[in-house]
């Protein structure tokens, strides 16, 4: 939990561009800020939604070749920690045949070629004995050849949207 906190509290204090009410109030944005935030979002929403696609077709290798750089690391208290593709993709062959996923961006910032984005991570069973449950999620992105590439993810039980962490699901 204190890696989070450590995690959210630097990517709040870069000064980027960003979404919520609050720090646009605070911050005078250019027209190019502006530009580039709405071009950032556009490109991590078409990578969120071939990831969704993915975990509906039983893709792992699409989201971890495409969606994910290399060295990327993922990590989630109860989960584990995965470091680059070699360790995602077991990870990932496992759980796009067990679950669905839809992905709601709820922070995002953008500074140049490196991106934050808060997001609530609905994660949905197949199996439907098992409970739905959400992750609160930050990914952090990073631009390579024009593309935008998942360098990174951190999550914990719970939503960003309602403010609270909740217990592990399994």
């Amino acid at each position: 939990m204190r890696t989070l906190i450590l995690i959210l509290c630097f990517a709040v204090s870069m000064t980027g561009v960003s979404t919520t009410p609050k720090a646009a109030e605070a911050q005078s944005s250019t027209s190019s800020d502006a530009a580039a935030l709405t071009a950032f979002k556009k490109a991590i929403r078409e990578k969120y939604d071939m990831k969704e696609k993915a975990f509906a077709t039983h893709d792992a290798e699409t989201i971890v070749t495409r969606f994910y750089t290399k060295d990327a690391i993922s990590a989630g208290e109860g989960f584990g920690i995965f470091v680059g593709r070699s360790q995602l993709r077991p990870m990932f062959a496992e759980d796009v045949n067990l679950y669905k996923v839809k992905i709601a961006s709820v922070h995002t910032i953008v500074r140049g070629d490196a991106g934050w984005d808060w997001v609530d991570f609905g994660v949905i069973p197949v199996d439907t004995k098992e409970k739905p449950f959400m992750l609160a999620m930050l990914f952090l992105w990073t631009k390579i050849d024009g593309e935008w590439m998942c360098q990174g993810d951190f999550y914990i039980n719970g939503s960003f949207s309602t403010g609270k962490v909740t217990s592990q699901h399994h």
